[in-house]
Order: structure tokens, then C-alpha cells, then sequence
């Protein structure tokens, strides 16, 4: 059997409801020397990560969310821009080279800074810092003139019948998966970019307008939520393609991207239950999507929706899609410029010298490496007895069910930081039905258009202290944590409604508790 063939079998395996440690190993990461459990550690494993029932006291090792790699939370703005703690001085040196990389301000072409020039020509920021705002969260404009939003729009339009499929459609529609097929704007491409070069004018102006809506909790409070409705206008190009569908983007915070991605895909898969077959009301699904550096089928990790399978590729499709900087992966020295959009596609271009393109393999390894290793925090108060009862608070009302509190990560040859942690992000990686509240009705690979990756809770309690704001889920459309909780709907109905009706105490414990994290 050849190669490429095994890795497709692993992956109709696993969407067919195979038992996921047959398929795991097949949809795991090429690039990652594991070396394989034995029993024994797997023995171990199994019991460390079984939820816990007592809350009375913290859990061993639960203030280290991190592992090895965890750093003390520490009290400026730089609470996530610190090199895993068990790194060595050597790797260090190449942590802050790729910060230098990931600060980096791109400017046009030509320019007499070559190593720094082949930004846009359209581009929605000039560096990666510019939408991950301090390795955290970016936000929506908190007026029409915020220079400091880092917010776009996705756009994407049903594919016709007629047009040719892609390998990852064609594959999953051959092992009976459905999925609605979507290709780019004709004209705009992948993403609106509200920027442009000199010379270039941006594709569009975003616009937003909320609309607020009253939400009845039990004791007689209220919380009032914010619907809101995105627009894109002053369209440089002529109107959206018919059928176009919107959805918008914030900037997640960079935390632990190292050890999700080391996390053994077979332990993901293993809470797969997409016909809900336990009855739970839970029905998480995995996201599987095409490598394009690896040319096969691969498990989604990384993105909201769960859209790329490792950092470095989605590192290579920011720097081609939010800036217009070419990498070894994605070669278009125009980022997401198209065959509509000639005048950028000619203009001048920062590749063609000794580099190649415009982040070299040696570029784009630095940036992977820096966001590879960028550290989780240390829990904050774990033993403190509101903070307890929030735990059990949340364990009871069924959060854990997406939000899975533990994992330990493959035990690899060449990445000692990542390698064998007990960590604990309070994630599946799973795609979930978030209910209509939340959909933004676009799919994207496997995910519906109202469907969501869970996303990851390690460090949100640090949000306001690194990023001066509380603005959470996809689009920061929820001023604090209990508003997101509230956005909560599909299969997270059952959960929210409790947290609706629970005592005001209980609730103001769990938001205490995900603090906390």
C-alpha cells in the first residue's frame, strides 16, 4: 500500500466509526518524533486523566496547566510572551529570534530593508503581533476609526456542482461524508483585507451593529447580550459574489499551541461521538483537513474552526492570508489576491532574492518554533474555596463534556518542552453544534456553519490583564465570561440552561473558577 493511500485509509477509518488508536497513528503529525508508550505509561495515563470527582482541595499538579513548560502568571501585560519554563538557553535564543520574526513590521515593496519588504499588497495587518495583541486575543472596533481592532471577515461561496473537487472533497465525499462544498469569492478571495500598499485600495470597511438582547437569570437578575450583525462595505471591487457568506475573525491568544499540537490525535478521536451514541446530548466531531505541506489528510487542531493541522501551516497561511508575505508553504507572493485582482497581482513583491520567498524555511521555522513555545501561565488560587465550589460548579453542570480538563502529550525525541506533560487546556479540539446564536452559516472543511473547534480556557483569566479588555468567543461579540457562557446553545443548550437557573452563589463560582484559569 502506498504512502499517501495508508493515510487516506486512516482517515475513512476514523470517519466511519473505526475505534480511533487504529486510526490515530495515521492522522497524527509526520513531523513529531514520538516514541510510543509502553503499557504501563498508558496504564498511567488513563488513570491521571480520569476526571476527578472531589473537590475539596486541588488536584495534584493542577497549578501547572503547562507541565514542565508552565511559567508564573506574573502581573504585567507580558503574562504570555514568556518561553516555555523548561526550555534550554540555547532554544531560547531561537524563542527570541522568532519573536523578533512575529513582532516584525512588514512594509511594501521595494524597499531598501529586503529581509522586511513584500507586505500586501492588501493585507488585513503588518505583523503577526498586530492581531495577536501581546500573544493574546484581538477584539472587535470599539468604534469606526480603532486602529488597534484586529477583527476581519472570512468570505467563501457554495461551490457549483460542475466545478471540480478538491483531494480532501473528493475524499470524504468517497467515505460518505456530506459536507457542503465552498470555494473563495471570485473576486475578493479567502478573506476581506481592510488595508492596502500605496497605490492599492483596501477591499472593504468593516461594519458591525449590535443589537441588544435581555437574558433572565434565576434570583432575579438580568444579562443583557449583544447580537450583532456584520456588513461589508465600501467594497473596492464591486459587490460579493451572490450567495457570498461572512464570517468574522478574531485573534486567539497564542498560549500552548506547542502542546496541543502534541497531544496524541488518538486520544482526540477517542471522544469522537458524532451520532451521540451515549445519549449525553454531546456529539463532537473531528475536523479533517488537507495538508498542504504534508499532501495528505490530517487532523484539524488550530484555527476556530479547527482549519489547520499544525502551527507551522497555520503560521504560513497567516503571514500569506492577514499580511501577503509568501512562505515555502503557501508560494503566492500576493497572499490572497485573485485572477480578478490583476493590479495586485503584478505589483511589486519582496521574493525573488536569495530567500525565495518572502519568509524563507529558516523565517517560517523561527516563527513556529516562537509560537510553539510560548507558555501557559500558572494557575492563580486553586485551593481557595469559592474556587473550588466554581470547579465542582462547572464539572456538574457538564462543561467538562467539550471542555476536557487533561491530557498527556506524546513523549517526543526533539521537543523536550512539549514532550510527555501533563497538561491542562480544557479543550477536545473537537467541532461542536454551537446552535444558531453562534453560527456565522459558513462550513468550512468538515465544520458546519454552526459548528465550533472548543476553545481552549488555560490563561483566559489573565485576558484583561494582558489585553485591557474581556471580549471573548469568535468574534468578541461577549463583554465577560458569563455573556460567552450565555452565547452558549446547540449541543451546550442543556449546560447553558443550567448555569441560567443555577443559585446567583453558584454561578458567581464558576466564573470564579474559570478566573482561575
Amino acid at each position: 500500500m502506498g504512502v499517501k493511500r495508508s493515510y487516506l485509509l486512516g482517515a475513512a477509518l476514523v470517519i466511519l466509526g473505526a475505534p480511533a488508536a487504529l486510526a490515530g497513528a495515521e492522522l497524527d503529525l509526520p513531523h513529531l518524533n514520538v516514541v510510543p508508550r509502553t503499557e504501563a505509561e498508558q496504564a498511567r495515563i488513563d488513570t491521571v486523566t480520569q476526571p476527578t470527582s472531589s473537590f475539596d482541595t486541588a488536584e495534584p499538579f493542577e497549578t501547572n496547566p503547562g507541565g514542565a513548560a508552565t511559567v508564573p502568571a506574573g502581573t504585567d501585560t507580558n503574562a504570555f510572551s514568556h518561553p516555555s519554563a523548561n526550555i534550554s538557553f540555547e532554544r531560547e535564543l531561537d524563542f527570541k529570534l522568532g519573536n523578533g520574526l512575529f513582532r516584525k513590521l512588514w512594509v511594501s515593496s521595494p524597499s531598501s530593508t529586503l529581509a522586511s519588504d513584500g507586505l500586501g499588497p492588501l493585507f488585513n495587518a503588518r505583523s503577526c503581533q498586530r492581531c495577536h495583541l501581546k500573544d493574546g486575543r484581538g477584539h472587535p472596533p470599539e468604534d469606526p476609526d480603532d486602529s488597534t481592532v484586529s477583527m476581519f471577515l472570512r468570505v467563501s461561496v457554495p461551490a457549483s456542482a460542475d466545478e471540480a473537487m478538491s483531494e480532501i472533497e473528493a475524499f470524504l465525499l468517497s467515505v460518505g461524508d456530506d459536507t457542503p462544498r465552498n470555494r473563495p469569492d471570485p473576486v475578493y478571495g479567502g478573506q476581506l483585507q481592510d488595508f492596502g500598499v500605496q497605490g492599492h485600495a483596501a477591499e472593504y470597511r468593516l461594519g458591525i451593529e449590535y443589537e441588544e438582547v435581555e437574558i433572565a437569570l434565576s434570583d432575579g437578575e438580568f444579562a443583557t447580550l449583544l447580537k450583532p450583525t456584520y456588513t461589508a462595505e465600501n467594497l473596492s471591487y464591486g459587490p460579493l459574489a451572490e450567495g457570498a457568506m461572512l464570517s468574522p475573525r478574531i485573534a486567539p491568544q497564542m498560549i500552548g499551541l506547542g502542546l496541543l499540537e502534541a497531544i496524541p490525535a488518538a486520544d482526540i478521536l477517542a471522544a469522537e461521538d458524532p451520532d451521540d451514541a451515549d445519549g449525553d446530548g454531546i456529539s463532537g466531531r473531528a475536523q479533517i483537513v488537507w495538508s498542504f505541506e504534508h499532501d495528505r489528510p490530517m487532523l484539524g487542531r488550530f484555527g476556530l474552526k479547527a482549519g489547520a493541522p499544525t502551527i507551522r501551516e497555520q503560521s504560513a497561511a497567516a503571514f500569506s492570508g492577514d499580511i501577503g508575505i509568501s512562505t515555502p508553504i503557501f508560494g503566492a507572493p500576493f497572499g490572497d489576491c485573485t485572477d480578478a485582482q490583476p493590479d495586485c497581482r503584478a505589483g511589486p513583491h519582496g521574493d525573488g532574492d536569495v530567500r525565495v520567498t518572502e519568509v524563507d524555511a529558516e523565517g517560517l521555522d523561527l516563527v513556529t518554533f516562537y509560537s510553539r513555545n510560548l507558555a501557559v501561565p500558572a494557575r492563580r488560587d486553586v485551593d481557595n474555596p469559592q474556587v473550588l465550589r466554581g470547579k465542582e460548579v462547572f464539572y456538574d453542570t457538564g462543561c467538562t463534556s467539550c471542555h476536557t480538563p487533561k491530557y498527556v502529550t506524546h513523549r517526543l525525541e526533539d521537543q523536550p518542552e512539549q514532550s510527555f506533560q501533563l497538561i491542562w487546556p480544557y479543550t477536545d479540539l473537537l467541532l461542536h453544534d454551537m446552535g444558531e446564536g453562534l453560527a456565522d452559516n459558513r462550513p468550512e472543511g468538515r465544520a458546519s456553519g454552526r459548528e465550533w473547534r472548543t476553545a481552549p480556557l488555560w490563561g483566559i483569566g489573565l485576558t484583561e490583564q494582558v489585553n485591557g479588555h474581556t471580549r471573548f468567543l469568535h468574534d468578541g461579540r461577549a463583554r465577560n465570561l458569563l455573556e460567552a457562557i450565555l452565547w452558549h446553545g446547540g449541543e451546550a443548550e442543556a449546560a447553558k440552561s443550567l448555569v441560567v437557573e443555577m443559585p446567583r452563589e453558584d454561578r458567581d463560582a464558576m466564573i470564579r473558577y474559570l478566573e482561575s484559569l
